[in-house]
């Protein structure tokens, strides 16, 4: 079941000075009949007029269409489409879903891309280990409700939920607003069924809680898919909490609704999640499905406790007293699954609700300590005022994952650049306040040229002396994470500013 990861003489076979190891090889007649052998009717796309839906993922300022799409159907498949395009020099990109929000699924340099959106099986449920093992295709909402009549939950939620897939969540470490208490998407991926870029299968991890060795199922996770194609995978489940207690507070700016936050963690209750939406957010998605958010809020936080029934209304009771304290006008306890449901909706469906304010937007991704949002969201305020460019903010307040949405419209040259110099500057504030570039939408093409801020070249050296462990030739997803020569905004050692 396990094989060896790479051995002394697979790394010098695997050399560089292959020919076409920088995956300039074509797409040929040739090529498209070996591939459709493999992967049957339907398993191919090669009309340009479709191959243009697969032209980007959410970051959508930057496009490349594949030449060819190959859509397989098993671990199998895929290592027979892997070994294929291994022996003809040619790279690839992966693609689950295309809800990415950072170029990671965009084409650079690598003409065909290989899409799991056809490996979509769960494959079992364990109720007992509480366990599950799904296909990389498995939309992410489809596990929990596989799990909930074992009275579980699959507890890492993007907004993207009821599209995104289990394999495009494993490539970006994805969160979402329940991940404040029970984390991202590595801590709850056991194992892994990876395809190495020649096509080899290689098993990672297991079902158990904890293995010895080096956690190579944690280096695989976040990776963006450049280290191969990630086909099963093996889920830790949670049991699902015996009650709820979910708030809409409401607050006059969003200053008084970030004191809120870091007072409600410092009490030490922690809850199952702490979401913000400002006052632009909040009409976009209260004039698109209309569940009551107050027209007057500066912002909003919907607070959730989740847990035994008889701890939760002393918490609640906390919970008001600290918002309150902090500026809050308004604390509104979800009477019924169905108002709960509908606070909930409206946090998840805000990304399409700004839709309605702009023809394009670009949301970004950054984190910084949950005591400096005040000061993350004086500097978005101050870059939307120099670029002249509207900045909606709706994000992950528990754990200072922000997500601002630059409204911008493509069809004007100068709003698209300056949508990109405030997403740098914002970017570069993060990182100066302590923070991060990325929680969880990754790198991708977007945010290569900032990784100089935050790591140093020796750095960068080391993640691609790791990534070559696994895809010696980069074949698997180009140009991606780690910035090439010439692509970065500095090259020198990173500038942090950490609070002491």
């Amino acid at each position: 079941m396990r094989h060896d990861m790479q051995s002394p003489r697979r790394m010098i076979e695997s050399s560089f000075m292959d020919a076409g190891a920088d995956g300039s090889a074509q797409v040929d007649k040739e090529l498209i009949a070996a591939l459709g052998k493999i992967v049957g009717d339907g398993g191919l796309v090669s009309r340009l007029s479709e191959l243009k839906v697969y032209e980007c993922d959410g970051w959508t300022i930057e496009k490349s269409a594949p030449d060819l799409i190959v859509m397989p159907r098993s671990t199998e498949q895929t290592s027979a489409v892997l070994r294929t395009l291994w022996d003809r020099g040619i790279a690839f990109v992966p693609r689950g879903a295309g809800t990415g929000l950072s170029g990671g699924a965009l084409p650079v340099n690598a003409p065909v891309m290989i899409c799991t959106s056809r490996m979509n099986r769960i494959i079992a449920v364990d109720s007992a280990d509480r366990r599950a093992v799904v296909e990389s295709g498995v939309v992410n909402l489809r596990v929990s409700d596989a799990a909930r009549e074992h009275g579980l939950f699959y507890a890492p939620d993007p907004s993207s939920q009821q599209a995104c897939t289990i394999g495009g969540n494993i490539a970006e470490n994805s969160g979402g607003p329940h991940t404040l208490k029970y984390g991202v998407t590595t801590n709850h991926v056991l194992g892994i069924t990876l395809v190495l870029p020649d096509g080899e299968i290689v098993e990672l991890g297991g079902a158990a809680e904890e293995l010895c060795g080096y956690d190579l199922v944690g280096a695989v996770v976040g990776a963006e898919g450049t280290v191969g194609i990630v086909t099963r995978a093996i889920l830790r489940l949670i049991r699902t909490p015996q009650a709820h207690r979910t708030f809409l507070v409401t607050f006059e700016d969003v200053e008084s609704a970030t004191r809120a936050v870091s007072a409600i963690i410092a009490s030490g209750i922690v809850p199952g999640a702490i979401e913000m939406m400002d006052q632009l957010i909040v009409h976009a998605v209260e004039d698109a499905f209309h569940v009551g958010l107050p027209a007057s809020a500066g912002a909003v936080l919907i607070v959730e406790l989740d847990g035994l029934a008889a701890a939760l209304d002393d918490q609640a009771r906390t919970i008001a007293a600290i918002a309150r304290g902090a500026g809050a006008t308004e604390v509104r306890l979800a009477a019924s699954d169905a108002e709960r449901g509908a606070l909930w909706k409206a946090r998840k469906r805000a990304f399409g609700a700004v839709g309605r304010l702009a023809p394009n937007y670009a949301t970004q991704d950054g984190v910084v300590p949950r005591t400096r949002l005040p000061d993350i969201l004086r500097v978005i305020n101050e870059v939307s005022g120099k670029y002249q460019l509207a900045i909606g903010n709706v994000f992950h307040a528990g754990d200072g994952n922000i997500h601002p949405i630059i409204l911008y419209d493509e069809r004007i040259p100068e709003q698209v650049r300056g949508a990109i110099d405030a997403g740098r500057e914002i970017l570069a504030a993060c990182v100066a306040m302590g923070g991060s570039l990325t929680g969880e939408h990754g790198i991708g093409v977007e945010k290569q040229g900032e990784m100089p801020l935050l790591f140093s070249p020796g750095d960068l050296i080391a993640m691609a002396e790791l990534r070559h462990v696994f895809d010696p030739a980069e074949r698997s997803n180009p140009n991606k994470i780690i910035p090439s020569a010439g692509s970065c905004v500095e090259v020198a050692a990173p500038h942090r500013q950490v609070p002491i």
